[in-house]
């Protein structure tokens, strides 16, 4: 009994030496799964390059007006000239002005309120004035630009104004500002009209009173005169106001008549 009772001892030391009980915990440390990493976004596609391309440089308004302007109407009787219009509240006072004084002007219409108020130009041509392209939307940088953009102007306001009157005679045109340049100059004449300039400037444009423009034409006016005022770009109170007496004081002194 003794003797088996030791060999169970041996035994079961043995077992417990080489791990091979229930009653010692296995410690082996199982290795931690590797980190599942997620693919890299792409780079972002690059943006097309856009191409840019200058635009060509304004052109330098000569120092003196260029050659070939219609700067007097030639004769005695000076002419009088209205920019801007046609305007629905001013250009038919200005023609019931006109058709109470009995005499003649030239319109230099702009292409943009032509096409506002073809009527108004009708009107014009109906009552015996004489028509003036005067540039689409009155660009006071036209003269500086290329020709082809010069060109592609008037030709917009000439379509413009045949729209509404297929017949009209078109013979002038005038610059905005009078910012003229030969390029002007030439592409004008290339379409049929001669560039029409001015000879006095009472400067209605910046709204004086009735008086002051009737005194500025008095001092400034010489046979064969070409007077520039205005029918549209704003409040003309003060022009049509003037428009009376100037007319008679211009009758009186040297006569007023159509630009030929």
């Amino acid at each position: 009994m003794r003797s088996r009772a030791l060999l169970a001892h041996l035994l079961g030391l043995l077992l417990v030496v080489t791990g091979c009980g229930g009653g010692r915990p296995d410690t082996t440390v199982a290795p931690a799964p590797s980190a599942t990493l997620s693919p890299a976004p792409p780079p972002p596609a690059p943006k097309p390059t856009r191409v840019v391309r200058p635009k060509p440089p304004l052109r330098a308004l000569p120092a003196k007006l260029p050659a070939g302007l219609k700067r007097t109407t030639g004769v005695r009787a000076v002419a009088l000239t209205f920019d801007d219009g046609p305007d629905p509240a001013w250009t038919p006072k200005v023609l019931d002005r006109l058709r109470a004084a009995k005499v003649s002007a030239t319109f230099c219409v702009v292409g943009t309120q032509v096409r506002r108020h073809p009527e108004l130009v009708r009107r014009i041509v109906r009552e015996g004035h004489q028509l003036c392209n005067h540039s689409w939307n009155h660009d006071l940088d036209l003269a500086r630009r290329p020709a082809a953009q010069i060109r592609a102007d008037l030709v917009r306001t000439d379509r413009a104004i045949r729209a509404a009157v297929p017949d009209a005679k078109v013979p002038f045109y005038r610059q905005p500002g009078g910012r003229w340049t030969p390029e002007v100059v030439a592409v004008a004449k290339q379409l049929g009209m001669r560039s029409l300039h001015w000879t006095v400037d009472p400067r209605d444009w910046a709204r004086p009173t009735a008086p002051a423009i009737e005194k500025r034409v008095h001092r400034a006016a010489r046979p064969g005169a070409i007077v520039l005022l205005h029918d549209g770009g704003g409040n003309r109170a003060a022009t049509l106001a003037a428009c009376r007496r100037l007319i008679a004081d211009l009758s009186g002194r040297y006569g007023v008549a159509q630009l030929r």
